[in-house]
This record gives C-alpha cells, structure tokens and sequence, in this order.
C-alpha cells in the first residue's frame, strides 16, 4: 500500500475525529440533561407520594363502585407507551416495544397503544402494533399539561368503553447503572394495591365532583412522573451511547494511526533501500 492507502487512511482517521467531536458533545449534552430532569424528578416523587398518599385514602373511603374501578366488556387492552423523539440513545426504544410485543404477544389484535414519542412509531410498525394516537415533541422536562392530555384520551376511550384496561409502559429510572422496564394498570383501578393505607375519610351524597377530582388529580401525577422516569432514562441511555460510541473512536483512530505509521516507515525504509540500490549500481 502505498501514498493512495496514506491518502485514504489519512481521509479516515479525519472522518473519526469529525464523529467523534459529535458524540462527545452529545455526551455532555445528556450528562447535563440528565442532571437537570433528575432534578426534577426527585422533587416530583415526592409529590407523586403526597398525591398517591390522598388517592389512597379517598378510594379507600369510598365504597361505591363507580367508573374508574368497574370493567367493561370490551376485549381490548390501551398500552401507553413512552419513547423518546430522538435518537441516538441505544436500545432505549427498541427495548420498550420489543417488552410491549412480548406481553401483548399471545393477543396481539387486541392491544391498542397510545404511543408518547416519535422514534417509538417506526418500532411498533415493525412488531405490527396498532397505534391509536401518537404524542411528539415532549419537552426535556415534561409538564402536567403533557401529561393531562394523555389521560384524558385513555380515560374518555376507557369511559366510553372502548378497551377493558389502560396500562402504562416505561422505563423507570432508579440509578444510573439501573434502569428497568414497568409495566403498570392505571385502569380499573385495582383497590388492593391500596389497602394498606388506613383511611379517615367520610364521603356524603354530592362528593361525586370531590372523588374525581381526587382520581383525575392522582392519575394526571402519575403519567407525569412516569414520563419522568421515561426521560431520566432516556438521557442515561444517550449518554451511554455517546461515551461508548467516543470510546470506539479512540480505539479506531488508536488503529489507524498505528496503521498509518506503519505504512509510512515501510514506505520510507523502501525509499531509501532504492537510493542506496541506485547508488551502489553507479559504483
């Protein structure tokens, strides 16, 4: 290999450089990210319990059976489905619709998902998931707004009897090094899951309005804080991603270098092999 493999080494060694400056700042893009949203997930955990604490006691208190924990007898079953809008964050989206595939595997024409982000959609049309609305563009730190408006779409097609059961998927973020995927039931709401709060309260006729401010309340806080959750984890994939994919570059660049000045001192060692060939002839 001679000057045109330098020339096309030399060309390669510029191209990793080139990715390598984008993924290190994409890495510290994430890592300052990251630092905000989890921020705010630590305060808003401790909201969540506060609201979770009160849904708790008021579902407790109120014996009735009413919409929100009475099925249907529809046969489907909503997923909510949290993904990201970027890429570049590794297996974070593929591991959430591959998790939605397998459980939904054995009764696939009967799961709808609510799908929250773009690069989830592409995924779900290849495991052949049926998408009943799609929400994009979720800022960096999710609001209640956000998260309201997904509710309100779940519940209005659980309350008009459309699907038995609202679930939702995502990543739930509990360290850096642990991120896990939850698969949750928001609707019926499941009254053992909360019996063992011990409950005060004392409802009379016309608390109708109060109880369902209470469930619309705790149902809108949790889609918020598992959307949280979603993007802790998304950042501390992307983060990973970048700094392993920072790392291969250097391992490549460490090879091509070392490839380089190979080539080179053999090219050298046979220009002066000739000089020397050359002078001796003429002795």
């Amino acid at each position: 290999m001679g000057a045109a493999g330098l020339v096309e080494i030399k060309r390669r060694i510029k191209s990793i450089n080139n990715t390598k400056k984008i993924t290190k700042a994409l890495g510290l893009v994430s890592t300052s990210k990251l630092r905000k949203v989890r921020e705010k997930l630590s305060s808003n955990n401790d909201y969540f319990k506060q609201c979770e604490d009160v849904f708790a006691e008021v579902i407790n208190s109120y014996e009735e059976e009413n919409i929100y924990t009475k099925s249907n007898k529809s046969s489907k079953k909503l997923y909510i489905v949290l993904t990201s809008d970027m890429g570049l964050c590794g297996s974070f989206n593929s591991s959430m619709i591959s998790h939605v595939a397998e459980i939904t595997r054995n009764d696939r024409e009967n799961a709808l998902i609510l799908m929250v982000g773009e690069k989830g959609r592409s995924f779900a049309r290849r495991y052949k998931l049926e998408t009943m609305a799609e929400y994009i563009e979720v800022g960096d730190l999710p609001t209640t707004k956000e998260a309201s408006t997904v509710y309100n779409d779940a519940f209005e097609m659980f309350r008009k009897g459309e699907v038995s059961e609202v679930n939702i998927v995502y990543a739930k973020f509990i360290s850096q090094l642990k991120k896990q995927i939850e698969v949750e039931q928001l609707l019926p709401i499941d009254k053992s899951k909360f019996s063992n709060i011990e409950s005060k309260a004392e409802f009379e006729n016309g608390s109708d309005i109060l109880f369902d401010n209470v469930v619309n309340l705790y149902f809108t806080s949790k889609i918020l804080n598992s959307m949280i959750h979603a993007k802790c984890s998304e950042q501390s994939y992307r983060m990973e991603a970048m700094e392993g994919a920072t790392k291969n570059s250097d391992d490549l660049l460490e090879k091509l270098n070392l490839k380089y000045n190979r080539i080179r001192q053999s090219a050298i060692t046979q220009e002066i092999s000739e000089i020397v060939g050359g002078a001796e002839a003429q002795n």
